[in-house]
This record gives C-alpha cells, structure tokens and sequence, in this order.
C-alpha cells in the first residue's frame, strides 16, 4: 500500500515504481538521501491529510518535498510559507525561494519585505543581507516607510553591523534616502549619529547636509514615490463649478496611481484617469466588488424628484469593459450595499418622496434581483459592512429626517438584531472595518430634532465587547464622502459640509497604528456623494500572470533531479 500511496502523491516514486525500474520489483528501496523520519512525514500526509509544520521545520519539509515532487505536502508547506510569513522568517523564505527558484513565493516574500520593511529592518536577519539586496530593496517603488528617518536608521543599522566591510558602501547606500524631505527634528537625529566621526565620512555627511538645506532640491529627491498593492478607485459623484455657480455630475472612473510623501509631513495621492461609466453619470449611488469585478449600482441622474435609477453596471478591470446587468426591483439612492456569500445586497435608500426599508440580493449566476427580509424602519444615509460573516449597519436617517445612533446586525432571512448604539448620530457617513473593528467618521448629525451639523467625532466598533470608544475627530467635514481601507489605513475622501455646503476638495488617512488623520492631498475632480473602494487594476495582475505557475520553474529543476536519482538507484 505504501508504494501506491507513494506513486499517487509523487512524481518522483511514480517515475521509480511505474517506469520499469528495479526498485518497482524489490520488497525493499533504499533511499540514502532521505531520512526515515522525513519519509514517514510524508506518507502520513498522505494517508491523514494533515501535516504539522512550525518554523524550524518547513523548509526541510519544503526541500524534501521539492526534492521527491510530493504534491500533496508541497502544498500544504507552500500554504504555510504564504500565509505565517512574519517580520522574522520573510527573509529566510526570499532565500529559499531563490535557492530553488521558485518565482511567485519570491515574489510574495520579498514584497512583504517591501511593505513591512520597518519592522523587518528592526530583525536581526535584516543585517545578514547581501548588499545587493539591500539596494534592490531600498531603490524599490513598492518600499513602504512612513519617513525617510526608517530609512536611514536600517542603513545605519546594517552597516554597524559590520562597519569594516560595509563603511566603503555607506555613499551609495545614502543615495537612497531622500534626506530633503526630512523635517528638522528627524535630520537632527541624523546629525547626531556616531558614524560620522569616523575620518570617511565626514564628506559624505558635508554632502548630505548640503542637499538636507539646498532650498533647489533635485527632482529625484522632491518627493519618494510609493505603488501600492491595489488602487484606490473613485467612481462618479458631482462637483461645483469654479465660478461656484453650477453643479455637475460625473461619469468618471480615477484610480491612485501611487501615494508621495514630499517635505515634511506633506503626503499626496497621484490620481489617473481610469475611464467612464455607461450613462448616466450618477452620484448617491453605490459600489461593491465581487471576484476582481466592480459593480456600479442605482443612485441619481440629477437633482430633481424623478431621477432615482435602478440600473446595475459591471466593470471587469481586465478586459476593461462594462456589461449592462439586471435592474434592481426598486430605485434608490443614499442607500448601501455589500458583499456576502457571493451575493451583493442593496439595503434601505431614498426615492423621493419616500425612504426605503427593502433589502434586494443581487445573484451573479443567474443575473437576478429578490427581496429578502425587510429592515425594521426605512432608512436612507445610514452605512452597511461585512465583518466577521455578519452584516452591521449603522446610523442613517429616518423618515423624520432625524440622524440616528442605532447600530444594528442584519440578516438576510431572520431581520435585525440591536446593539450598542454609537454615542452620536450620524447619516451620510463613512464607515470601514480594519483590524477586526468598525470605524465610522464624518456625515451629519441632528440637534434638538431640528438643526443639521456637521459631525466631526469619530467613534470604533468593537464587536467582541459590543462597545464604541471615540478615536480623534476629523480636521475638517465630510459628509456625503468616498471611503475604503487601502493597506490597514482608512481613507475619507471629499464630501462637502453640511452647514454651508461648500466642498470638501481633500483626501484625509487615518492610521491605527499611530492614532493621527494624515492629509494626503486633493480630489482629482468630482468629491459629493462619490463612492470609493479598492480594485485590483491589470499592471498588477499582469505580473501575476507571466508567472504561470507556483512552481514553474522549480518543476524544471525537479525533473532533472527525478531523472538523475532514478539512473542512480538502477
């Protein structure tokens, strides 16, 4: 049974016991390069399914696996190196996967080194990199550091490392960091680093202050570019005119080509033309994304009382073309729509005169609206997200036209469920999950059931403890506002305030990690009742693409060492 279990699993013994060999004969086999233990690893994956695998065992595993092509533990040790890579073992997984030349996990590791390189600069293995590779990393438009001080400190860091070597290295390695866009206090930590004593450098350092206070700065150093993962995608919304006299509606698609950090603090997003929706341009209306597609949905055409749509749109980055889909059962707008179990939901919204407490799913395979259960009360500006499995919906305004604080799951066949309110009512709000929480900011709130403001507090969810705590306000309103989570941070993108209905032209970042709104910059156009969220646009999946397979060029590799091992055991 062993010999069939091993034929079934892997090339390699397939190859030996199918092929004529001897060893397919013998009561016997010998296998001088294998150790018993790891043999009977084996075979209980493939008798058992199971495999347990930790750190200090995975790449002997890995290896050996690659060795005899034993599909099934290959595969659960791949699973394991993608997805328990950490700050401490992204290194080592880059190096074995360069050893066996293996492109996609190279890939996935060294961009994790690349967007955690502030933690991974901070590992003891950072130092052990080969100067070549520290360059790679350092020159990359995917590296991710909030300063150019991150920077300079890993390079500090690794040349101390071992300073007689690695000194000569210090000019180019400094040519990487943008030291003009350092603020005063971050140079200051510059200047009173020890390095500079040693006799070498002392030009270097006269260098480099020289370009930190040049008040013409090259172009290289004005700003350090980053490219994120995914894109930022911006769909629709209105604008005012620049005389302020008109309002204008839109049918364009912009994407954040990639985000700048320039002087100081000052960040920017750098915003593309992505294209244009089918007609009509809308705003009010929503957004979801299912399997890399993005679906336009419902909203308004205009401002009057009969311009509600129902029309469903989707768009497939790849081909780079719109279908036209089922229209929904209702027209809505100022409503919300997710994603759950492949299904996309449509809940509540306004169609003048009257909000709506209806809930439709829309299902791809049969391109098709149903009703499910209804909401308790109509609702129109309040926000839905998935989280967990469950759908939380929270705030919006009632068919008084009064903000509420209610925050509510929702469930397709059994109705609604009440949790703990949020300490202020809002509608036409943002709303993100990030790190297992709700994050909810901007909108309006009602006074004394009569007066219309600006909301500026921000509150989280934390679903475990059923409880909001408050997080810093916003810098400015935003109502009626794009949101989406790019890269564990939480984008709130123009709007406009509800107590002069001026509009609101800026992009504001909060981080969790540091607890700040960061200003990343103007709009690239339309900002009222946009709708954000983030795509997976096709120069990124182009990459992935060329790679034709995890193992592409490791099966080569293996093959020969298949055919090599077979003529020696014969």
């Amino acid at each position: 049974w062993h010999k069939v279990i091993l034929a079934a699993s892997s090339d390699y013994f397939r190859a030996m016991f199918t092929l004529g060999m001897k060893e397919s004969n013998q009561p016997f086999v010998n296998l001088p390069f294998l150790l018993a233990s790891e043999l009977e690893v084996l075979i209980g994956c493939s008798y058992s399914g199971i495999l347990a695998l930790s750190w200090s065992c995975v790449f002997e595993i890995t290896s050996t696996a690659l060795q005899l092509q034993y599909q099934p533990a290959l595969s659960m040790c791949l699973n394991f190196l993608q997805q328990e890579i950490n700050p401490q073992s992204c290194l080592d997984v880059a190096s074995f996967a360069n050893a066996y030349g293996m492109v996609q996990l190279l890939e996935v590791a060294e961009d994790f080194v690349l967007r955690q390189f502030q933690k991974v600069a901070c590992t003891s293995k950072f130092k052990d990199l080969p100067a070549k590779q520290l360059l790679k990393y350092l020159n990359s438009l995917s590296l991710c550091v909030p300063s150019e001080l991150v920077v300079f400190r890993a390079v500090v860091s690794w040349i101390q490392a071992k300073p007689k070597i690695r000194l000569r290295l210090a000019k180019e390695l400094m040519k990487t960091i943008h030291f003009p866009l350092m603020t005063f206090k971050e140079f200051k930590e510059v200047r009173n680093q020890n390095m500079w004593s040693e006799h070498s450098l002392k030009e270097l350092y006269e260098t480099i202050f020289e370009d930190f206070c040049s008040i013409e700065v090259a172009p290289q150093n004005q700003c350090r570019i980053y490219l994120p993962k995914e894109s930022l995608v911006l769909i629709g919304g209105d604008q005012i005119s620049e005389d302020l006299g008109t309002r204008s509606i839109s049918r364009d698609l912009w994407f954040g080509n990639s985000l700048r950090n320039h002087m100081g603090i000052k960040k920017a997003m750098e915003w593309r033309k992505l294209g244009e929706m089918p007609d009509p341009a809308r705003f009010g209306h929503e957004v979801a994304v299912l399997k890399g597609q993005l679906y336009v949905i419902g909203g308004k055409q205009y401002y009057g009382v009969d311009d509600t749509l129902n029309s469903t749109y989707r768009y497939d980055p790849l081909r780079n073309n719109w279908e036209t889909l089922a229209e929904m059962r209702e027209r809505r707008c100022s409503f919300s729509v997710v994603v759950l179990d492949g299904k996309i939901y449509a809940i509540g919204g306004h169609c003048d005169p009257e909000y709506r407490d209806s809930v439709e799913r829309y299902c791809p395979a049969t391109n098709s609206w149903s009703y499910t259960c209804p909401l308790d009360l109509p609702l129109s500006g309040h926000v839905a997200k998935v989280l967990q499995g469950q759908i939380f919906i929270s705030g919006g305004l009632n068919n008084d036209y009064l903000c509420l604080a209610s925050t509510f799951l929702y469930h397709p066949e059994r109705g609604s469920t009440y949790l703990d309110n949020m300490s202020k009512p809002r509608a036409y709000h943002c709303m993100e999950t990030l790190g297992g929480c709700l994050y909810v900011a901007g909108g309006m709130t009602t006074h004394d059931n009569v007066n219309a403001t600006d909301q500026l507090a921000c509150e989280m969810y934390n679903p475990a403890a059923d409880s909001w705590t408050s997080f810093p306000p916003l810098p400015v309103p935003h109502m009626g506002a794009g949101s989406a989570v790019l890269e564990g941070k939480f984008y709130v993108l123009g709007g406009y305030s509800q107590e002069d209905y001026s509009d609101m032209k800026m992009v504001h970042r909060y981080d969790p990690a540091t607890q700040q709104w960061e200003n990343m910059g103007k709009m690239p156009g339309p900002n009222n009742d946009i709708r954000a969220t983030v795509l997976c646009l096709p120069t990124s999946k182009v990459l992935l693409k060329n790679h034709s397979s995890l193992f592409a060029t490791s099966k080569v590799l293996l093959a020969n060492l298949t055919v090599l091992n077979g003529r020696g055991l014969r």
